[in-house]
C-alpha cells in the first residue's frame, strides 16, 4: 500500500470530517452524494448497514458531538483508498476507531465501506 498524496488526504479527511457533522449527518441529499450505492457499514453494534439503512437512520437520529483525530490514509489503488482514524463521542465519552473505503468515481470520491469499532480512550 502506498501513502496518498497529501492533497487526497486532506480531501478524504475533510469528507470524513464532514460526515461527523450534525447538518450532514441530518441530510438524506448530501448523505446519498457521499456514500457509494454500494455502500457497506459494519457499525460499532457489529450489526451491518446498508447505503438505504444510513439514509434512513441518520437523518431522524440526534445527532452525537464527535471529535475526530489521529486521521491516516493510504492508497489501495489507483482512486481507492483506505482512511482510519479515531472519534471522541464528547456527548457520551466514548472512542471508536473508524476504517473507510473511498473509491473516486465520475461525481467525485464516495465512501464505499465503513466500520466503527469502540475502544479505549486514545
Amino acid at each position: 500500500m502506498e501513502m496518498m498524496n497529501n492533497s487526497v488526504k486532506i480531501l478524504l479527511q475533510t469528507l470524513e470530517e464532514e460526515l461527523l457533522k450534525p447538518e450532514v449527518r441530518q441530510s438524506e441529499e448530501r448523505l446519498n452524494q457521499l456514500l457509494a450505492d454500494d455502500f457497506q457499514e459494519i457499525g460499532s453494534s457489529g450489526r451491518l448497514f446498508d447505503k438505504q439503512d444510513v439514509l434512513d437512520r441518520l437523518p431522524s437520529e440526534k445527532p452525537p458531538k464527535m471529535i475526530l483525530s489521529n486521521f491516516s490514509g493510504r492508497e489501495l489503488a489507483k482512486d481507492v483508498a483506505l482512511t482510519t482514524y479515531s472519534v471522541h463521542h464528547q456527548d457520551k465519552e466514548k472512542y471508536t476507531l473508524r476504517s473507510s473505503i473511498w473509491k473516486k468515481d465520475t461525481s467525485g470520491w464516495r465512501m464505499t465501506f465503513h466500520q466503527g469499532t469502540i475502544t479505549s480512550k486514545p
